[in-house]
């Protein structure tokens, strides 16, 4: 109850905060629709709701796939992007990027951009899936995973060697993360398909419990164990290419917020698990979010930088008291 009042809260500061301050009842009134400055109104909804939306599901479907990762593997250094589709979708987006000058116009548009990052996040989807089906061992498919990873990113660094500086300088923003700048439409495409990956991801709760204790343990209690993985990696893949896509890779949410959770709550029941990190990770994101607005400032900091300060000495710590994480 205190996470959604919080949520709520995070949500109407993150609105009000920016180069341009705007009172928290003027957002209220204009959501109700009484007449308020159209100055602020063009700013509300064509600039801080759509990002503000964006940044409730960015960091709901990391911090879900985080968790996802963790528990499959049990490993509490896995994180979303263990399964390379970070890497396949910057694979993409660095080949229409770098290789603008052999490809249609259209496709150099951010649209094209998005549609490359998914087609690259889709392909490693698909290798991987096809090797979860031939492998048993789960901890196989994490190294094909971190195999793919590498492979992709090795073809990225390639093609920024012969990149000019302006390709290199545009592949380096969007490697930074951005919630702005989103359409309506693009951002009503994300939340459909973070709300499809939450919803396999809730179906996936009680198996969740059952692999708590190991493989052995969950096929023990009768589960279905090679759907479930496919379950888990398919709706962690849908998850984190869709927002990778839209928002590009945001760092540290995935992995920080699930041990949050787990610190805060003292539990490893995914019934309360599951709920809480979907919220503190919405909340984390709108906070990251506010920080970079650089409120009373015109300028705005990339919200990786963001969220990298505040994971970074969170993961440092959780490494500290390694022995006390819960899996």
């Amino acid at each position: 109850m205190f996470l959604s009042f919080a949520l709520i809260g995070m949500f109407l500061l993150n609105l009000s905060l920016g180069s341009v301050s705007i009172p928290t009842d003027a957002i209220l009134d204009s959501v109700v629709g009484n007449e308020i400055k159209s100055s602020w109104e063009i700013i509300l909804w064509n600039f801080r709701l759509p990002k503000a939306i964006t940044a409730i599901f960015v960091g709901m479907g990391l911090s879900i796939s985080g968790l996802l990762m963790q528990t499959l593997f049990r490993n509490p250094l896995a994180g979303p992007y263990v399964l390379g589709l970070s890497s396949g979708s910057s694979l993409g987006v660095a080949f229409v990027i770098m290789g603008a000058g052999f490809l249609p116009t259209f496709l150099v548009s951010d649209y094209g951009i998005v549609i490359a990052s998914s087609l690259g996040s889709f392909l490693v989807l698909m290798a991987v899936l096809v090797v979860s089906q031939k492998l048993r061992d789960t901890m196989a498919i994490l190294i094909v995973g971190l195999m793919f990873g590498s492979f992709t990113s090795a073809i990225v660094s390639v093609l920024s060697y012969f990149s000019t500086a302006q390709e290199l300088q545009k592949f380096t923003f969007w490697s930074m993360g951005s919630l702005a700048n989103l359409s309506w439409n693009s951002v009503l495409i994300l939340v459909i398909c973070c709300t499809f990956g939450l919803l396999l991801s809730v179906l996936s709760i009680k198996p969740l419990n059952a692999l708590l204790l190991g493989e052995n343990y969950a096929k023990s209690l009768g589960l279905n164990f090679k759907r479930t993985r496919f379950i888990i990696i398919f709706a962690t893949s849908i998850l984190a290419g869709s927002i990778t896509a839209f928002a590009g890779p945001i760092a540290f949410v995935g992995l920080a917020v699930p041990h949050l959770a787990k610190l805060l709550f003292q539990t490893s029941n995914h019934f309360i698990l599951f709920w809480s990190t979907l919220l503190l990770g919405a909340i984390l994101m709108l906070v990251c979010d506010s920080i970079a607005q650089l409120p009373g400032s015109d300028y705005t900091l990339p919200i990786n930088a963001i969220t990298s300060m505040v994971g970074a000495p969170v993961v440092v710590w959780l490494l500290v008291r390694k022995r006390k994480i819960m899996i």
